[in-house]
């Protein structure tokens, strides 16, 4: 399997079945309409309505005619309730509309739906026998140095009581794409170390970081490797990782 990195929270993992998109929000590097023409199934996950999450642009693959005038044989989208509750998208447009504990399977993945700390949800996929996660916005935004004592406990909690949740169901993930979000300022890593302490992660790769940069999501490599991740350095948009092989 291949993963790209396309920008911020955004993700292409391509197997050698079907392409899943996670999050797309811009594409820099321009790497998506060559996915979105290769001829394999699509699926579009779309974890919440913030904008930095969800493009409406996304709506308009299903019927567009890419570069080499094919057209992706079909499209998937499988969208966070709340976007349909802020009016973000209609009901028709997407196939599958989850909540936290909804599931959905067909031949080419199973989809479970977790919590977040945010809004919408987390996505757990079982891909080809490998476990993926991505988070959406599910973190430890305990914000400790604008917060009172109070604010950040309480936020630590939700995401604590959240990733127990996780664990309940399993305790191995093949892949994880979790925030690493510098705009949290002191311990802004903490989230991401109690996910990898909590949860076997086999590959982590660092999302959610753009308003700080590479450097401030890459210094967690040395947390996750301690606890026996290969981490992926993103040094780029548009970066491709062999993953899951």
């Amino acid at each position: 399997m291949t993963l790209t990195y396309v920008y911020h929270s955004g993700f292409a993992l391509e197997t050698s079945r079907c392409v899943f998109i996670f999050d797309y929000y811009k594409d820099p590097a321009g790497v998506l309409p060559t996915m979105l023409s290769c001829g394999k199934p699509v699926y579009v996950f779309v974890s919440h309505f913030h904008y930095d999450h969800f493009n409406p642009q996304i709506l308009e693959w299903r019927n567009k005619h890419l570069a080499d005038s094919q057209r992706c044989p079909r499209i998937v989208y499988v969208f966070s309730h709340d976007i349909l509750e802020h009016g973000c998208a209609s009901r028709d447009d997407a196939d599958v509309w989850m909540d936290k504990g909804d599931s959905f399977a067909d031949d080419n993945v199973s989809v479970e739906a977790f919590g977040s700390t945010d809004s919408g949800i987390s996505f757990l996929l079982n891909v080809d026998g490998h476990t993926v996660f991505h988070a959406g916005d599910l973190n430890n935004w305990h914000w400790s140095d604008e917060s009172t004592k109070e604010e950040a406990a309480k936020a630590e909690q939700w995401y604590l009581d959240e990733l127990a949740c996780i664990c309940r169901r399993t305790r191995h993930i093949g892949l994880a794409m979790f925030p690493v979000d510098a705009r949290i300022g002191t311990d802004y890593m903490r989230g991401a170390r109690q996910f990898v302490e909590q949860i076997r992660v086999d590959t982590f790769v660092p999302m959610h970081f753009t308003a700080f940069g590479f450097e401030s999501a890459n210094a967690f490599q040395p947390v996750a490797e301690a606890q026996g991740c290969r981490f992926l350095r993103i040094e780029h948009d548009g970066q491709s990782f062999d993953v899951l092989s």
